[in-house]
């Protein structure tokens, strides 16, 4: 067993919640979600992550809005919708839950 195919499993585990994440903090353009994602490590593979994102839109937890660029086509800029908001908060605390009980069981001698 390779130990990488078992941290790319973690990382797709993670990649939503980390989606989630980065629009919450304001309209952000697909690239730049991909640039994060990138530098962060937790992606690295583009065609992840717009099937990602439709399907986050199909279930009404993003949206989007096309703006003009000044330099070439228009652009998605992707927002969190009230129901997003709030499937990201129980992700939030699921994750804190999940930080927990995953020390507990690490940090066990």
């Amino acid at each position: 067993m390779k130990v990488e195919n078992t941290q790319v499993q973690m990382r797709k585990g993670i990649l939503e919640f980390c989606i989630l994440h980065i629009i919450s903090r304001g309209e952000v353009y697909a690239s730049d979600m991909l640039d994060e994602l990138t530098s962060a490590r937790i992606m690295v593979v583009e065609g992840t992550l717009y099937p990602l994102l439709t399907r986050l839109r199909k279930a009404g937890l993003v949206e989007y809005k096309w703006v003009e660029s000044q330099s070439g086509p228009p652009r998605k800029y992707y927002t969190l919708t009230e129901e997003g908001e709030s499937f990201l908060k129980s992700l939030n605390d699921t994750w804190d839950d999940l930080v927990l009980s995953t020390n507990q069981i690490i940090q066990e001698k």
